[in-house]
């Protein structure tokens, strides 16, 4: 989708200069000139996506699938944790634990889980922020997700342990593929085309 950001742009601007002639042609008015241009540059914007199997549509999948794949995982944890699984699972769960936080039914009084998954999630969302050039519409979504990351630190503090440690190790995993993701050495291993933001030094 990056790589084809100058090739769109090219186009667009040929497009613009070919309805403002044909409009001139036939005494098109300013909105029609205009309706003429969206559609015309949608189904080229298409076409584009078609050649280069690049649909934004593909990158929202993972999403769709995550999202629900989380809420039932915090879901049966938190039913493992207030004894709706059993009290013998419930009771596993009370001595499961690890470090400071031996007990996974009880919120973690410690803090120290909550932190670390607001720190973890800022640094994720940091990460997307980096990039040079970002739209209104990225800037707004970016200062949403810094709110988000912020109050999910009170909300995992109230929860069961188990729930903040899944939550945190999920990040986790996240911030390390983003990581993995922005090394030139695995991108080249994976094909991963270079784009116009990518950096030698991305760390």
């Amino acid at each position: 989708l990056e790589n084809l950001q100058p090739e769109i742009k090219t186009l667009s601007e040929r497009l613009r200069y070919e309805v403002s002639v044909r409009g001139k042609q036939l005494g098109w008015s300013e909105k029609v000139a205009r309706f003429h241009f969206k559609r015309n540059l949608r189904r080229i914007v298409t076409e584009l996506y078609v050649r280069d199997n690049c649909h934004p549509f593909k990158a929202t999948l993972l999403v769709w699938v995550q999202i629900p794949l989380w809420v039932c995982v915090s879901l049966a944890l938190r039913n493992c944790s207030t004894g709706a699984a059993g009290s013998e699972v419930q009771e596993q769960f009370s001595t499961g634990g690890a470090l400071w936080f031996r007990d996974l039914t009880a919120p973690d009084s410690t803090w120290i889980l909550p932190v670390l998954l607001g720190l973890v999630n800022l640094l994720i969302v940091e990460l997307f922020a980096s990039h040079k050039e970002v739209s209104r519409l990225q800037k707004l979504a970016t200062n949403f997700f810094r709110v988000l990351s912020v109050v999910m630190i009170p909300v995992a503090a109230t929860v069961p342990s188990s729930m903040a440690l899944y939550w945190l190790s999920s990040s986790f995993v996240g911030l390390a593929h983003n990581l993995l993701l922005r090394s030139p050495a695995f991108r080249r291993l994976c094909c991963v085309p270079r784009t116009r933001l990518d950096s030698d030094t991305p760390y």
